[in-house]
């Protein structure tokens, strides 16, 4: 075995077939690299990819080469579940990204357990009859996930952003969802004991901006709130009630059904028309004040941020 540069490289001609010592294994004793014949082949010729290393070693074995057949995806039908689950997979986390400019631009810095918001570039938006003519097809949008009670996805919910204001798309609908989303919302922490559910995401998630330990919901309208799915073994159910006549009657009937499955539903009240518009005008240390006198004494002790001591000499 030699170790002078260039004539330091050996093989295994004999040992176990597989794991440390195998037998056709490499090792260049100048430098600690080793491998096998595929890895040999990828650094001689330069290869980054497996197929195309695998290409080389049939080309060096005279082996026929392997055809590859490619098969797009059908098309999934418009506004399925399906559609929407594609639809997330091709957005990407919203970090960095407008999406996060915009919740920002609404009062919502604090995204921690947001897997189910992403980013999309440029979403298809459909004009409908009260768009303008030249509208835009294609806008940047913030896509939240909405899923069963089992994680599964079953819908999207679409945001369409302007990059030029950092606000919502000048189009007739800004937002719009697809799937099947009766029973289902989005899903921010996971449910145990006590949920909070509403019907905006940007509601919810200002909730959480003063209880950022309570998991959430967000219906998305007054209707799929009020049809909301509560997971098992809930106890407390907390309803951020919009004040308006469908955000009451939605509050009223979710509450029903909370009482009828023995979960206690309480009620949280914004002083404005909803909980982001209290973020947003207010504050976070009077929204939180305004929250708290709305807990259950033991959830307040749970969920409620630790203020800092001022400590004096």
């Amino acid at each position: 075995m030699y170790t002078t540069p260039g004539r330091s490289l050996y093989v295994r001609l004999r040992g176990p077939d597989a794991g440390r010592g195998a037998a056709g294994k490499w090792t260049d004793a100048a430098t600690g690299e080793h491998g096998d014949l595929l890895d040999l082949i990828a650094r001689s010729q330069r290869l980054e990819s497996l197929r195309d290393t695998l290409d080389e070693a049939r080309r060096f074995l005279a082996l026929p080469c392997v055809e590859r057949e490619h098969r797009p995806l059908a098309p999934a039908p418009a506004g399925s579940p399906e559609a929407a689950r594609r639809l997330f997979a091709m957005s990407k986390p919203i970090r960095g990204t407008l999406a996060e400019t915009y919740l920002r631009r609404r009062g919502i810095t604090d995204l921690r357990e947001c897997t189910a918001l992403r980013f999309h570039p440029r979403c298809f938006y459909r004009p409908d009859a009260d768009d303008r003519p030249d509208v835009r097809t294609a806008w940047p949008a913030l896509i939240a996930a909405v899923t069963d009670e089992a994680g599964v996805i079953v819908g999207a919910h679409r945001t369409w952003l302007d990059p030029k204001t950092c606000d919502k798309a000048r189009v007739a609908t800004p937002r719009r969802a697809m799937g099947q989303l009766l029973g289902c919302g989005v899903r921010f922490g996971r449910a145990h004991e006590v949920l909070a559910a509403g019907e905006g995401i940007e509601t919810v998630l200002s909730l959480r901006m003063a209880l950022p330990t309570l998991s959430a919901i967000a219906g998305l309208s007054a209707n799929h709130l009020a049809a909301l799915q509560l997971p098992a073994g809930l106890r407390r159910l907390y309803i951020a009630r919009e004040d308006d006549p469908a955000g009451r009657k939605a509050a009223s009937t979710l509450c029903g059904v909370a009482t009828a499955a023995g979960v206690e539903p309480l009620m949280l009240d914004a002083v404005l028309g909803d909980l982001n518009e209290d973020r947003r005008r207010l504050g976070l240390e009077e929204l939180r004040a305004t929250v708290r006198r709305q807990l259950a004494p033991e959830d307040a002790e749970r969920f409620m941020p630790e203020r800092r001591r001022v400590v004096t000499a």
